[in-house]
């Protein structure tokens, strides 16, 4: 009788089991392990959306640089103006504004600069082109893209392209005169050709 009595009272522990949910104890552990994985998840997925934006600022200004090195083969000049490369290019977008100073123009000078911004000479041909892309969120790290002559030994002229990435902080883009200024890429600068 006693293994009857046992076998009846496992028995209805084990149907009292089914009819019940889960604990209070289970639920917190559960909501404790959601918590922990979304608390690494979400600065991961965060830094990812950024990535994508700035994706979109590196394309552009590499697009422009090579529409000025494609201008200016068939031009005695770089353009002044991104809509004159035929890109289909928007100088303002949801996340960055391109242009010299956001307004859709390049800079030039007439020789390469010396540590500062180039600017506009009326009389003589450019032979600098610098674009900026300028972050509207400060979340983002401004671009900068510079397309210049370079004349070798020989007088012979290439034109070559760089884009520099810029930091978080008070400038929002990039010194990329300064990539001139060391004869070749600087810092956080990459060569395009």
């Amino acid at each position: 009788m006693k293994s009857t009595w046992n076998y009846k009272l496992l028995q209805f522990l084990n149907n009292k089991k089914e009819d019940e949910g889960f604990t209070l104890i289970e639920l917190l552990v559960v909501i404790i392990i959601i918590g922990i994985l979304s608390a690494i998840a979400l600065p991961a997925f965060l830094n990812q959306a950024n990535r994508a934006r700035q994706s979109e600022a590196t394309t552009y200004v590499g697009s422009l640089n090579r529409g000025q090195q494609a201008y200016r083969l068939e031009n005695p000049a770089f353009a002044p103006k991104i809509a004159q490369l035929g890109l289909g290019i928007q100088t303002t977008t949801k996340f960055y504004t391109y242009g010299a100073g956001g307004d859709g123009w390049f800079e030039s000078a007439e020789t390469a600069p010396t540590g500062t911004a180039p600017t506009a000479v009326a009389t003589h041909i450019p032979l600098v082109a610098l674009i900026r892309a300028v972050p509207n969120d400060t979340a983002l790290l401004g671009y900068g893209g510079l397309t210049y002559l370079l004349k070798d030994v020989g007088g012979s002229a290439t034109t070559t392209a760089v884009i520099c990435k810029g930091s978080l902080g008070a400038a929002p883009t990039p010194n990329v005169t300064g990539a001139l200024t060391a004869g070749a890429a600087a810092q956080n600068c990459e060569a395009i050709n």
